[in-house]
């Protein structure tokens, strides 16, 4: 049994070794296919789909990694295969993603790194503002950790961008800012190389000639470390741009020297197909222009034919231009403006516009016809060019100026924070304190407000009461009146009319029809005296109704007494006054009191009207002037109107004034009638 057991165990740890040595082979697979990938992602040797493919399946790799420094830096070489793939979509993409993974994981350096290499991104897609940006906010970053090195390298990129958009000053501050880091540097020849090349750039672009000459010179002479790529054609490159700086000084003897020794560089053409088309372009150019036609035109088709291979389309001006002047000098008119055509149209096809004002020179020469008309598109797109890049430096110093002001704020954040929570502590007590006094203060002001509305309520109470005992005497001495009319008059003839009918019984048939005909009448003469009594009764309810009314034609005719103004009242005789509560009517009344106060004081009006209507079961008072109106929507409510909306809306009523200046005013009262209040006239 024991043996048994001592077998079994022995199979179950082989078992187990072979599966943790199955999951060992397996990563290590996967972590040694990744170099693989990158490499052969950069293989010059491989097209395009397949670089792109193990692109792709490297970075299906690396993007599974934790977020660390191993991960972020395999990103950065996946982004830069793009890079030379010319994809700046996904080298746009990667770029972005290691940025963002290194904010999280607050890797300075990496972070630095990301910004240029979206700098580099920006500047290839000529969105310049963008690329400085970035440039800048990593040249911070690099002076904050010290890292001289890269501070340097992102001086030049920030350079070279900036001698781009013809800002050549600020290009050649930030060239000896890069200058002074290096010059304590060792093993920088590389870099070193880059500013002399770039300041000799700019001195020929300024026409300082003998310094750009000086500089390009020292470029070369870096070129002696042979630790630099040969492969980079670097010494090619200074010998096309000493050939330059000679052409621009019309040396174009020694330019077709530097031309030629720069062609005849090892591998220049399978290594820098462009290079070698733009020193064939120069070195045939200089030939033109010393009178030396060996060799042309066909090295300007040659490297027109090559630019056009490579999809160079902005370089090809430079082609068309020249070939242009050689037809131009070999009197070849149509030819000569053939070609400067072709240029113009592809000039214009960008937004280069350096192209397109060479273009325009050169089709001006050969088309003396239309001079003038591309003379004055010449000058406007040189006005444009000097405002557009006057634009862009302003644009570099306003971003440096802001991202300046950013940095000096959170630097200064953290010291502010605590006198901001003091600050901000006092500041909240002061202000609840100053809410709290001015709520109390408010409802101190509506207290009294109610208060003096309730004196004045009670004022008008008291002047209904009083007509309304008026009106009650008035109605008791009627009653008297009339219960003595029935008693004495009407009742005593009806009964003396019935005492006859009853002798009736008596009489004879005949006398009795001529008497019963004399009673009869004398009963309609009663009937009518009923009729016009009962007729008096009514006359006196409708006065009785109306003391409202009369409260209200007193008001007006103290009105019409007092000021100049024509004053118009209209009733609706459907209003059934006594069917409307008090306090319905003492707030009309006050409404109506401070309308006319308002038109009094403010309207200058000629004429105002007052009218009570009864519309859709809503009593609509409005109050109509001529004055000189005002603006309803700037003026603020002073108290008038401001008791006028409170009373309306204790009223559950509605306001709406209508004015504009020199149109008058309308105010309009909208007060809803209860269910129970109906305001018709019984039938």
């Amino acid at each position: 049994m024991k043996r048994y057991f001592l077998i079994l165990l022995f199979l179950l740890l082989i078992f187990s070794g072979c599966t943790q040595k199955k999951k060992s082979d397996e990563l290590t697979s996967v972590q040694d296919s990744l170099p693989v990938y990158l490499s052969l992602a950069n293989d010059i040797q491989i097209n395009f789909d397949l670089k792109q493919k193990y692109a792709q399946k490297a970075f299906s790799i690396v993007v599974k990694q934790k977020n660390d420094s191993i991960s972020r830096v395999n990103l950065f070489k996946i982004a830069n295969r793009y890079y030379n793939m010319n994809d700046f979509k996904s080298y746009h993409a990667i770029s972005q993603l290691v940025l963002d993974r290194s904010i999280s994981s607050k890797d300075s350096a990496s972070i630095a790194k990301a910004y240029i290499y979206l700098g580099d991104y920006y500047s290839s897609k000529a969105i310049s503002d963008s690329a400085f940006r970035n440039y800048f906010l990593a040249q911070k970053i690099y002076l904050q950790i010290n890292d001289q090195y890269n501070l340097a390298k992102t001086l030049l990129s920030k350079a070279s961008l900036q001698y781009n958009e013809s800002d050549f000053f600020e290009s050649e501050i930030s060239v000896f800012k890069a200058l002074s880091i290096l010059k304590n540097k060792k093993n920088v020849n590389d870099q070193l190389y880059e500013c002399y090349n770039l300041l000799g750039i700019l001195y020929n672009e300024r026409e300082e000639y003998e310094k750009a000459l000086e500089y390009q010179n020292k470029a070369l002479n870096t070129l002696n470390d042979k630790s630099i790529p040969a492969d980079l054609q670097l010494k090619a490159t200074s010998l096309n741009n000493i050939g330059f700086v000679y052409m621009r000084m019309k040396n174009y003897k020694q330019a077709i020297i530097y031309f030629e020794k720069g062609l005849q560089e090892r591998n220049l053409f399978e290594e820098k197909t462009i290079l070698y088309a733009m020193l064939l372009d120069n070195l045939a150019y200089s030939k033109l222009k010393s009178k030396r036609l060996d060799g042309l035109p066909d090295q300007f088709y040659r490297s027109l034919k090559i630019r056009d291979s490579l999809g160079l389309k902005m370089t090809k001006v430079s082609n068309q231009i020249h070939l242009s002047e050689y037809y131009a000098f070999k009197r070849d008119t149509f030819r000569a403006i053939q070609f400067s055509k072709q240029a113009l149209v592809l000039s214009r096809s960008s937004d280069k516009l350096a192209n397109t004002l060479l273009a325009l020179k050169q089709i001006a020469v050969v088309d003396p016809r239309n001079a003038s008309k591309y003379s004055k598109e010449y000058i406007q797109l040189n006005d444009k060019m000097l405002k557009a890049e006057r634009n862009m430096g302003e644009k570099f110093s306003r971003i440096e100026y802001e991202t300046n002001e950013i940095k000096d704020q959170n630097s200064n954040l953290q010291e502010k924070n605590k006198t901001l929570v003091y600050v901000f502590s006092i500041c909240t007590l002061l202000g609840l304190f100053f809410y709290v006094y001015k709520t109390q203060q408010a409802k101190n002001r509506e207290l009294l407000f109610k208060q003096q509305q309730q004196i004045a309520n009670e004022d008008i109470y008291n002047l209904m009461i009083s007509q309304q005992n008026e009106i009650e005497l008035t109605r008791i001495k009627e009653k008297k009146k009339v219960a003595q009319e029935l008693h004495d008059g009407v009742l005593g003839r009806m009964f003396g009319i019935r005492i006859s009918l009853d002798s009736l019984d008596k009489l004879d048939e005949s006398e009795a029809i001529a008497k019963r005909k004399k009673y009869l009448d004398e009963l309609k003469n009663v009937e009518q005296d009923i009729r016009e009594i009962s007729h008096d009764l009514n006359r006196e309810k409708s006065e009785l109704i109306n003391n409202f009314v009369s409260i209200l034609n007193k008001l007006f005719e103290d009105q019409r007494n007092t000021y100049s103004s024509k004053l118009i009242t209209v009733y609706d005789p459907e209003i059934k006054w006594d069917m409307i509560t008090n306090i319905v009517k003492i707030n009309l009344y006050r409404i109506v009191q401070e309308g006319l106060q308002n038109c009094n004081k403010y309207a200058e009006a000629d004429i105002i009207k007052v009218e009570f209507k009864n519309e859709n079961n809503n009593l609509i008072l409005t109050i109509e002037d001529d004055g000189i109106g005002f603006n309803a929507n700037k003026t603020k409510n002073g108290i008038g109107l401001h008791n006028i909306e409170y009373r309306t809306t204790e009223c559950k009523g509605t306001v709406t004034i209508k004015s504009a200046k020199g149109e008058g005013t309308i105010l309009t009262i909208k007060v809803p009638i209860e269910p129970n209040n109906n305001l018709h006239n019984d039938i």
